[in-house]
Order: C-alpha cells, then structure tokens, then sequence
C-alpha cells in the first residue's frame, strides 16, 4: 500500500528547524507576514477577536471567524492555520461542521485546545472533525493545544506526566500536533516529545530556551501566540495618548512605513 504523502504544512514540521509562525490576526498581518518570508501562517485567536471587537476566550461568531479566514487566505499563498480556541461549540459534530467551513475557504491546519474542560471533549471533538476531514477528503493538520501548564491544572511535578496521557489520547482521536501552553522547561520538552507521535508545539514565553535548544529537545514548531497584537496595542496606545495629551505628532511620522510601501502590496 503506498503511504499518503504528507500536506505541505504538515512536512514544514519535520525540518531540522522548529517552523516558526509569527501569528497574525487579519489579512493585512497575513500578507506582510508571508512577504517578510514566513513559511506558514497561523492566525492568533486573541488578535483575531480583539480585532474584530470581541473578547479572547471563545467569543468569536463563527461567521465572523470564518470571513476573517477567508480574507487572509485570499492574499496569501503559504499555508493558512487557524486557533480555533475550544471549536466554538460543546457539540463535537458542531465543532466538525464550524472547521469545515474554515477548510472550505482555504484553511489547511487548526489549533484546537482543552482549556479548564474535561479533556474528553477534546478528545471527542478531535476525533469528530478527523472523521469529518475524511469523509470530505480534506488534509487537515490538527494541531491539539493543552493548557495543563498555563492553567496550571495540576501540580507542577505531575505536568509533564498529565500532558502524556493527553497526548495518547489526542493520538488515538486522530491529531498530528501537540501544543503544550506555558511549557519552557527543557528536560519537559525533551520528555514529553519523546513520549508521543504527535509533533510537539511550544509558544514565545518568559524563559524560553534559544530555537537551536528547543529543536534539540524535539519541539517541531515554534508559535509567536499573541505577543505580537499584545506589543502592537501598547505601543499604538502611547502614540495615541501622546497626541491626544501631549500634542505629540512626531511619534506618529518618524517611524511610519511609507503609504506607497504598504498599498502595494495588495
């Protein structure tokens, strides 16, 4: 039997390198992301929602969502991935139905993430959108992301051993990627990569080892997370506050990229 070849975003994990996603959050962020040589982009839910006036935390119409996602996918031609945060439902079909649509505007992997719930649900809904994506013979990289470590859903010494169990079952549900929130320990990465098929995930986080080590120690990918809308709205909130207290215009002009630079690119 011949074996499957892999999609492109899913081979752009098993580099030397981890692959390196600088998220972005609408189509603007997308392209300048892709121009300044990003090999895949994958969307950052809390950008996508602060964006479009929601709260991070499964707030995000699905509708919304789903014409964010074909927006960037229309100005790009990398791989798109997209954070779904929990699927946007507690229906496994639901959750199956809502990635679908994103598929169908060009979506080609998914972040789907346990939170504070019974990871059974995770599991359940995982293995609702695998079998899904195989009915409609769409090549989905399911990336699961779990939030043991930034939840701090059990004590620290038995992390590490929490995320395994988890990882077996998100394996046995049909996933390909395992997202491990918060993770920054060497010895841990090493571990729990060690101890799972799934190609492992960690975010930008204080702490975090050099991308040199953290291939070493297994991890396969690399996520900027939020951080990037996170610096971005701080740093247009001093602009802003300068020219509405202090009169400042200079701030605004001196560091600006050219009007022309940026239309053209669309």
């Amino acid at each position: 039997m011949k074996t499957p070849s892999l999609s492109a975003f899913h081979a752009l994990h098993l580099q030397d390198k981890p692959l390196k996603l600088p998220n972005a959050w609408d189509a603007g962020s997308a392209r300048q992301t892709e121009l300044l040589g990003a090999a895949a982009i994958a969307t950052t839910s809390a950008g996508v929602a602060w964006s479009l006036g929601y709260r991070d935390g499964n707030a995000l119409p699905v509708d919304e969502y789903v014409a964010r996602a074909a927006s960037i996918a229309r100005v790009i031609s990398v791989p798109l991935s997209a954070d779904i945060e929990g699927g946007y439902s507690d229906s496994p079909a639901q959750v199956a139905v809502n990635v679908l649509r994103l598929a169908d505007v060009g979506v080609t992997g998914i972040n789907i993430e346990d939170g504070a719930d019974n990871p059974d649900l995770l599991y359940a809904k995982v293995e609702a959108i695998r079998n899904a994506c195989i009915r409609r013979g769409v090549d989905l990289y399911i990336n699961v992301r779990t939030d043991v470590y930034a939840r701090h859903l059990v004590s620290a010494e038995h992390r590490a051993a929490e995320v395994m169990v988890r990882a077996q079952a998100c394996h046995r549900a049909g996933a390909d990627g395992l997202f491990v929130l918060g993770l920054a320990d060497l010895n841990e990465m090493r571990d729990i990569a060690e101890s799972t098929p799934l190609l492992l995930n960690v975010a930008v986080w204080p702490g975090l080892a050099p991308v040199e080590e953290l291939a070493r120690a297994g991890v396969r990918r690399l996520s900027a997370g939020s951080w990037l809308p996170q610096t971005l709205w701080a740093h247009n909130a001093r602009l802003v506050s300068g020219f509405l207290q202090d009169d400042a215009m200079t701030p605004m002009i001196e560091n600006a990229a050219p009007y022309s630079e940026i239309n053209v690119l669309f």
